[in-house]
């Protein structure tokens, strides 16, 4: 492999490695950044969109439409879920452990039962392209340019929507909001469905590259809470910043010695940006800032 070639398989490696982490973290970082709400069921809203996703797909509906029913059935579960369980748990983060933990047990174990062990993929659309002898597969750059539209989405709705001025007070001040009129129970909710949207909007995007189990959510949960945690609370001063830097530490030893040696250096790199920086990210830049 001449250099140029292993300059594109490297960059095309940390691309692939940064839309993962961003399109599985964007949801968490809405739910367990913004909202302190440890959100152990993240990996299930992921599940949601990727079946229906795929049942939407082989009934007929064009793939991207399914990849977006995907995601808005995950947020309308999200918001039931919120309106029922999680909105009695806002004053007592650590028994979201609890509650998250046993809907996502619920959810796996009913998925096995009412659908089976599996379920049949859409395959991967578009084909694949060469460059120096190797093949590379065109979706892998949709999903780049999803991850990197879905942050620009996300950046137009928390600051230049109503929504999102409110979404930010609610969770800041709540008492202040409150008593300007604001309808925060509806904040909470809409902003934990978004979450759920968002983590359904992944499971989505990733159903044709993956086999569709019940135990799927596992494979996005950790590498997600990694980049909120190293990222902090804020999805645009972290969690970016947090996925573009693991993206690079990931690709780099994977392309060194291995997918194993790739998951490894991930994780010693959380250990040592937590070690050093507590806060994560977002607290190191807004300190620098202030």
């Amino acid at each position: 492999m001449d250099f140029l070639s292993g300059l594109f398989a490297f960059l095309y490696q940390t691309g692939d490695a940064f839309a993962f982490l961003v399109l599985s973290a964007c949801g968490l970082a809405v739910i367990f950044g913004m909202m302190g709400v440890i959100n152990l069921a993240h990996g299930e809203f992921i599940l949601c969109g990727a079946y229906v996703s795929t049942t939407a797909a082989h009934l007929g509906l064009p793939l991207p439409f399914s990849i977006l029913l995907g995601g808005l059935v995950a947020g309308l579960v999200g918001m039931l879920l919120e309106r029922v369980v999680i909105r009695r748990l806002y004053a007592r983060p650590l028994d979201t452990i609890v509650v998250t933990w046993g809907i996502s047990m619920i959810a796996t174990q009913g998925t096995l039962i009412l659908l089976g062990p599996s379920m049949q993929s859409t395959g991967t659309p578009f084909g694949s392209f060469m460059v120096g002898g190797y093949g590379y597969s065109i979706y892998r750059l949709v999903l780049m340019a999803a991850a990197v539209a879905t942050l620009a989405l996300l950046w137009v709705i928390f600051t230049r929507t109503r929504f999102g001025v409110l979404a930010r007070a609610t969770i800041q001040v709540p008492h202040i909001a409150e008593a300007l009129g604001v309808d925060t129970s509806l904040i909470y909710m809409l902003t934990f469905g978004l979450g759920a949207a968002l983590a359904g909007l992944a499971g989505g995007l990733y159903a044709p590259t993956m086999t569709l189990v019940p135990t799927m959510g596992a494979t996005f949960v950790i590498e997600a809470f990694v980049t909120v945690v190293v990222g902090g609370a804020d999805i645009f001063l972290g969690t970016a910043p947090a996925a573009a830097i693991l993206a690079v530490v990931k690709a780099g030893l994977t392309s060194w010695q291995g997918q194993l040696a790739g998951q490894i250096g991930l994780l010693v790199a959380v250990v040592l940006v937590i070690r050093v920086l507590p806060r994560g990210l977002t607290g190191f830049i807004l300190r620098e800032r202030a």
